[in-house]
């Protein structure tokens, strides 16, 4: 008798003598490469793999050569780059078939040395690394993963397409056959049923049984085969959920069918359970094409990066390049109606280029000399000339596919607790399902197998398990495409019960601009000065680093050497052999106490540069609709007074803080959250990146400082104040909706539970009801956002989580 290997369950060959030691006992394995993933599984102490996983892992082939992907320029194109030199990468694995496997992956791969951080997808088939580069090589960890059985490549467009189509083409498949197999067991049904008041003779009734036992075995074997295999998983790793009740009541329609077939008597219920599994396979096909609406956003996103730039060499002429064959410094040239391949600064212009995949902002945005153009942005008119400054995995928008990517991994406690819920609810069903059984038993035995399954089919949480992740899938979704994007849900959560915005000023409420009429240049001319002053800038995203660096001409500026950053006061650094310091005029050892921003060398004072500001045009509005929707609002910065409070009284916001440090910020947040307010802040600059951290909602403007953005679950892409009333709202609407679904969920069940208990619902009817509700949980969530304005001012509360699954 053939044997099946331990591993990938394929046969052993006659030949093969291969073993591995499990579990006491020698088991039999394929090849080489099963037993080396074997036993490494056994030498990790995750046996428990094999118990857990509900289909046999990939035959593990011989281990390929993943070396290239540490080569600079493949590194470049997928890996990103912390501060604290960690890497972080996307990949996609393939051979990943159940939770199982995503449950190996993070145990083995966060074993390895040198990972900080692994996160698994398993329905996307993604995982995502944090390691440390100098401790372990990619290579490895790629290596590691393929030990395990599992195919690694790059996160293209080629494999996400393949995958869509063919998670699509499956579903598809099964809801064929499952309708075909509906059809026809329905019309021998209604023969059978017309046929018992006509008189039919007993070898019609019986030809007629064993026709329907026909259509629906492909139906129950072939297009009901993922609820069998999800009830194995959830049985296996010893909890249930939805599809535990589904192939239960599957698994005992279709045989006690099959046996009344066989003896010749007693009810029949082929077209109950092909109906059923139809009604169901519709709803996960409607909810997995909801999904793909979703990631749409993604892969769109995807499909801006262009594959080849024309970079220009020995001055205008122009060959043609990967995109991952550029270097930072390089020069491009950009065609009208062409994708911008890498993060630069535009050198001549103007021009105009959509954003509105990135930035959510419909209308084409002007852009001259010394702006920065974003990689998959499409340029309007041209050609034009960008200088390269980042490439590859530091674009913007790889950051935006990250940060996606990174909030699909994560599930929000909301949907933890919805969950758990739904398990809880699972165990009760089917009590109440066994009780059901035992009191028709008494009464009426006749009746008791129809009313346990019209229990058991019409309380499945199929509602109740949708209606949280749903809800979280459609509010991503909708606020990413208006230029939002969610990096944590439990921050979408949070929002909605917001009661109180503290907003940083400098580059959050004002945009700031060099004032050269109060400027001056105290030793040589201003211009040489205001560039001195750009370069040492030139690596900042401070606002007021931007205000410098776009009264300059940035494809001119000097190269600066030991370069450093200090919070709060300026920078210093070197520039052609001289240390130069730019900031608050007592850092730069000048004793005048000017509130202009001054640069000094070892000689003395240079230049003053004075700054003004200016509202953002959506400042005054958003501040308005958020006072107007109840909200406190209050401005934290660490400018002068004077400065401070002439912004405040133009926004029109009462309670304001000016010369605040960062602690002094922090100190603020904490009392506010002990007065037990709600608190979210919004910000943008370094600065703000502990404010951020410590506040219910982090809220970061999509141009600030990295540190900002990393300590802030949502990020206002574009610049656009405005945008955060959009989240709010969608946020409040998200917790309704979630609210609506859980107590429709839940009010269903209260209502057709007894009415099927009582034996007046049929196990078709049943399906049909509990199929339906599952649909309408679907559709109540596809409605979020659409009618959602950013000037809408109601001050309804919306439902709490600890509500919304009360």
């Amino acid at each position: 008798m053939t044997q099946a290997c331990f591993h990938c369950g394929e046969p052993v060959p006659s030949d093969c003598t291969l073993t591995v030691r499990a579990n006491g006992v020698d088991a039999p394995v394929c090849c080489r490469g099963c037993e080396a993933a074997a036993t490494w599984i056994q030498g990790l102490g995750l046996s428990d793999y094999y118990r857990l996983r509900s289909e046999p892992a990939e035959r593990a082939e011989p281990l390929a050569d993943f070396s290239a992907w540490d080569r600079p320029a493949m590194a470049r194109l997928h890996v990103r780059m912390h501060a604290d030199d960690r890497a972080e990468v996307v990949v996609l694995v393939d051979g990943m078939r159940c939770a199982a496997c995503g449950w190996l992956i993070e145990r083995a791969l966060g074993a390895e040395s040198g990972v900080c951080e692994v996160g698994v997808n398993a329905p996307a088939r993604r995982v995502r690394l944090v390691f440390d580069p100098r401790d372990t090589p990619l290579s490895h960890l790629l290596t590691a993963l393929a030990r395990l059985g599992y195919d690694p490549h790059p996160l293209d467009l080629a494999a996400l397409d393949a995958l869509r189509q063919r998670e699509s083409r499956d579903a598809l498949k099964r809801l064929v056959v499952a309708g075909l197999g509906t059809m026809q067991a329905m019309m021998y049904a209604v023969a059978l049923y017309a046929g018992h008041f006509d008189g039919m003779d007993v070898a019609t009734r019986d030809f007629f049984r064993w026709l329907g036992f026909l259509v629906t075995t492909p139906v129950v074997l072939y297009a009901a085969r993922p609820f069998f295999a999800g009830a194995l998983r959830e049985l296996r790793a010893r909890h249930v959920s939805m599809d535990t009740p589904v192939a239960l009541a599957i698994a005992l329609i279709y045989p006690a069918s099959l046996i009344a077939t066989l003896g010749r008597g007693g009810e029949i219920y082929f077209d109950s359970v092909s109906m059923f599994v139809l009604f169901l396979l519709g709803a996960r096909y409607v909810e997995m094409r909801a999904r793909h609406r979703a990631g749409d956003l993604v892969d769109a996103l995807a499909r801006l990066q262009p594959a080849t730039a024309e970079r220009l060499i020995d001055g205008d002429r122009v060959e043609t390049v990967g995109v991952h064959e550029l270097e930072t410094g390089d020069r491009v040239r950009v065609s009208a109606g062409a994708g911008v391949p890498a993060d630069g600064v535009l050198l001549d212009g103007p021009c105009q280029v959509d954003e509105s995949l990135l930035t959510g902002e419909s209308t084409p945005r002007r852009h001259v000399s010394g702006d920065t153009l974003m990689a998959g942005t499409l340029l309007q008119d041209g050609p034009v000339q960008v200088r390269v400054t980042q490439v590859g995995a530091d674009t913007v928008l790889a950051g935006i596919v990250r940060m996606i990517t990174r909030a699909a991994s994560d599930k929000p406690a909301l949907a933890r607790a919805a969950d758990a819920h739904a398990r809880r609810f699972v165990t009760r069903t089917l009590a109440l399902t066994v009780l059901t059984a035992l009191a028709w038993s008494v009464f009426d035995p006749s009746r008791a197998f129809d009313a346990a399954i019209a229990v058991l089919v019409i309380s499945c949480p199929c509602a109740f398990a949708l209606a949280v992740p749903a809800a979280l899938t459609r509010a991503v979704a909708v606020l990413a495409r208006r230029g939002v994007l969610v990096v944590d849900g439990d921050a979408l959560e949070r929002l909605a019960g917001v009661d109180t915005v503290v907003f940083d000023k400098t580059g959050t409420l004002t945009v700031p601009r060099l004032n050269r009429a109060r400027s001056e240049a105290v030793r040589g001319e201003l211009e040489h000065a205001l560039h001195i002053a750009a370069a040492l800038e030139q690596s900042s995203t401070h606002p007021l680093a931007r205000a410098l660096r776009s009264a300059a001409d940035e494809a001119v500026l000097p190269t600066v050497h030991d370069r450093r950053d200090t919070a709060g006061c300026g920078v210093e650094g070197v520039i052609d052999g001289v240390r130069y310091r730019l900031g608050r005029a007592d850092w730069t050892g000048e004793s005048s106490g000017d509130e202009r921003l001054v640069l000094r060398d070892e000689r003395g004072t240079l230049a003053r540069f004075a700054l003004r500001e200016c509202p953002r045009t959506e400042a005054a509005s958003t501040v308005s609709v958020l006072r107007e929707a109840g909200l406190r609002v209050i401005l934290l910065s660490g400018d002068r007074r004077a400065r401070v409070a002439r912004i405040a009284e133009a926004l029109g916001i009462e309670t304001w803080r000016a010369e605040a440090t960062p602690t002094d910020k922090l100190d603020n947040l904490k009392q506010l959250r002990r007065e037990g307010r709600v608190v979210a802040m919004v910000g943008d600059g370094i600065n703000d990146a502990p404010v951020l951290a410590g506040a219910d909602v982090a809220i970061a403007l999509g141009s600030g400082a990295a540190l900002a953005q990393a300590s802030s679950g949502l990020l206002l892409a574009g610049d656009r104040l405005d945008r955060l009333l959009d989240a709010r709202a969608v946020a409040r609407e998200m917790l309704q909706a979630t609210h609506r679904n859980l107590r429709w969920a839940i009010g269903y069940n209260l209502a057709a539970v007894p009415l099927a208990a009582f034996g007046l619902v049929p196990p078709w009817l049943a399906a049909i009801g509990m199929s339906a509700s599952s649909l309408l949980v679907l559709l109540q969530s596809l409605r979020i956002g659409r009618h959602v304005s950013t000037q809408a001012t109601t001050k309804s509360v919306a439902p709490t989580p600890r509500e919304a699954l009360a």
